[in-house]
């Protein structure tokens, strides 16, 4: 049977509605002391730290997207506001309130982070390798700029190579995705890109004039102009590579308004072949025009983030296919009939990839390489098998093939072992399974060495294309565990 508590006393009652009240009251001060954060309302030391904090907000922001080193101008103005919001979070004075006290901790907690977040930005490995690299391309520069000065367009295929094989080396430079490192690597690649294309316009572009000067008085002008072009080129590519102390950009610039307002000053008196060779000159100073604006073009979040980039986009919606054209060629108990169906699927792949347009940026054309690769493997991986299992059909020509064949086409059956496993595996390269891999494919490549051909041309040519085949599956695994990123 259940029993009815007995009734409350009046104190009683009152005292828990004081209780009430007074935990209400506690809360409403929380609350109170929230909205006097948010609004600086509530007491004047919270309102400056507020205030302070906005400030700090907005830095933090720039402070996630810089790009440079604790050299530049940029860092030094992070560096210099972030010190002196310390100071004035310092100099709050909190009346000895605890919760005060607390806010300002905080929020000089939040201010030294980002300086520490900056340094780390500024001094973090792969952002000096990037560095390293930039000087790289500024000494092959500053070794070929000479003839640009001197209106020239020779280039030597040394500088052509070097600058290369940077581009290539900077698209390999892992940034972990932060943002501040894939900033950089992009500002890089496209002053290097950017001075690679000036300097092959510059050599492969021929005008179809100058004309003579005795054409007409104003051709003289034109050419005089012409001349000043070339100069504007060297001193383009100094500026972008940062090799000239001497001019900037705005100066640049100028010169290359007042050359075309030369060139609109000009009279060609209708002559055709006239209005033809300054229409071409003033192109050409356009175009100069145009790479003055890169350092705008590079701070732009959809540039240097390829992730949102839609030529990446289309890539690795073709690799989602070709991973399902993969997992089906793999778990299928009947893949040889299934063989030719994949292989025009992988291929219809390629042509596709063939059509993503990569634009001036070496980071999509490497994906775009890639993933090229990663669905040539298949269809290689489907070729071979289509190869060996047609031997099998017919056993008596294999009985009188020449040893130096059966020996060729035994190491290419254990490649189609070796390239199944190289296809699905997805580890790293301190992983056992790694290093067995790579250990099977030198043993095929030390078999295949080991083979005479005793003289036979076709003996030869298999030898060849078996080599080349382990070769390839060896790239492949080196490819897919080096960790790149776009």
């Amino acid at each position: 049977m259940l029993r009815r508590a007995p009734p409350r006393g009046r104190r009683e009652v009152a005292t828990m509605a004081g209780a009430t009240s007074s935990k209400r009251h506690q809360v409403r001060q929380k609350q109170d002391w929230g909205r006097g954060m948010d609004m600086g309302n509530q007491h004047p030391s919270v309102k400056r730290l507020h205030e302070i904090q906005k400030q700090v907000k907005e830095i933090e922001q720039q402070v996630a997207v810089f790009s440079g080193l604790s050299t530049d101008r940029d860092y030094k103005e992070l560096e210099r506001n972030l010190t002196k919001q310390l100071f004035e979070i310092d100099s709050v004075d909190t009346e000895g309130k605890g919760d005060i006290q607390q806010a300002r901790k905080r929020a000089a907690q939040e201010t030294e982070r980002l300086l520490k977040e900056l340094e780390q930005n500024a001094n973090h490995p792969r952002r000096l390798e990037i560095e390293a690299l930039f000087k790289e391309a500024q000494a092959l520069v500053e070794r070929e700029i000479t003839p640009f000065y001197e209106g020239g367009n020779g280039i030597s295929d040394e500088f052509e190579e070097g600058i290369q094989d940077i581009v290539l080396r900077l698209t390999q430079v892992k940034t972990g995705g932060k943002i501040s490192l894939r900033k950089a690597r992009y500002r890089t690649l496209t002053k290097i890109c950017t001075v690679q294309e000036i300097i092959e316009n510059a050599v492969k572009k021929q005008l179809s004039l100058p004309l003579s000067n005795d054409v007409h008085p104003s051709v003289s002008k034109i050419n005089s102009v012409m001349c000043e072009v070339n100069k504007a080129r060297g001193t383009l590519i100094a500026l972008l590579m940062g090799v000239s102390s001497n001019d900037t950009c705005r100066h640049l610039s100028c010169v290359l308004t007042g050359l075309i307002a030369d060139l609109d000053a000009l009279d060609v008196c209708g002559r055709t072949e006239i209005r033809n060779y300054r229409k071409e000159v003033v192109e050409e100073i356009n175009k100069l025009q145009k790479y003055l604006d890169l350092d705008e073009e590079a701070n732009s979040t959809q540039a240097y983030d390829l992730a949102k980039n839609q030529s990446i986009l289309k890539i690795e919606e073709i690799r989602k296919k070709m991973k399902e054209v993969h997992s089906l060629l793999l778990k299928a108990e009947n893949a040889s009939d299934l063989y030719l169906g994949l292989k025009a699927e992988l291929q219809g792949l390629i042509a596709h990839l063939d059509e993503v347009s990569p634009g001036k940026n070496p980071c999509i054309r490497e994906a775009r390489r890639r993933a090229v690769i990663e669905v040539q493997t298949l269809i290689t991986y489907i070729d071979l098998n289509e190869a060996l299992e047609k031997r099998q059909k017919y056993p008596e020509q294999t009985a009188v093939e020449h040893r130096c064949h059966k020996a060729v086409w035994t190491v290419l059956g254990n490649l189609s072992q070796i390239q199944k496993e190289v296809i699905s595996f997805d580890g790293n390269r301190t992983d056992k399974n790694y290093m067995r891999l790579e250990e099977l494919l030198t043993k095929q490549l030390l078999a295949l060495d080991a083979v005479d051909p005793q003289g036979d041309e076709r003996c030869k040519a298999a030898r060849k294309q078996a080599v080349k085949l382990a070769q390839n599956i060896l790239y492949y695994l080196d490819m897919k565990t080096d960790e790149w990123e776009y």
